[in-house]
């Protein structure tokens, strides 16, 4: 709580242009976001899925392009691989969202 106030308190010190709070709040939303997840695991909607999107693409999708393309002989496969990471990233994150829905983990809020 202490954090987190902290946080509010910093965002009420700040002048009211409007370009300057805007990304102020946003950083400061992001911020207690992780926060949560991280000390009590509670997450707002589509949290994972979001985040799974990106790391699905990245860490899937990329090698799997890689891989396609040196077997077929021909790099332009490497974009074979994207929608198949995102399709993947997907599905897990989509999993995990529920399972912190069942659990009670997930707040009413969809970032």
């Amino acid at each position: 709580m202490d954090s987190i106030n902290a946080s509010i308190e910093g965002l009420n010190l700040i002048s009211d242009s409007a370009k300057d709070l805007k990304s102020q709040i946003k950083a400061k939303q992001s911020n207690l976001i992780k926060l949560l997840e991280k000390e009590i695991k509670i997450v707002p909607k589509n949290y994972y899925r979001t985040m799974w999107l990106s790391l699905g693409m990245a860490a899937i999708g990329i090698p799997m392009g890689v891989a396609f393309g040196a077997i077929l002989g021909n790099m332009a496969y490497l974009s074979i691989g994207l929608p198949i990471g995102l399709g993947i990233g997907v599905a897990i994150g989509s999993s995990m969202d529920q399972k912190a829905l069942k659990e009670g983990r997930q707040l009413d809020v969809e970032i």
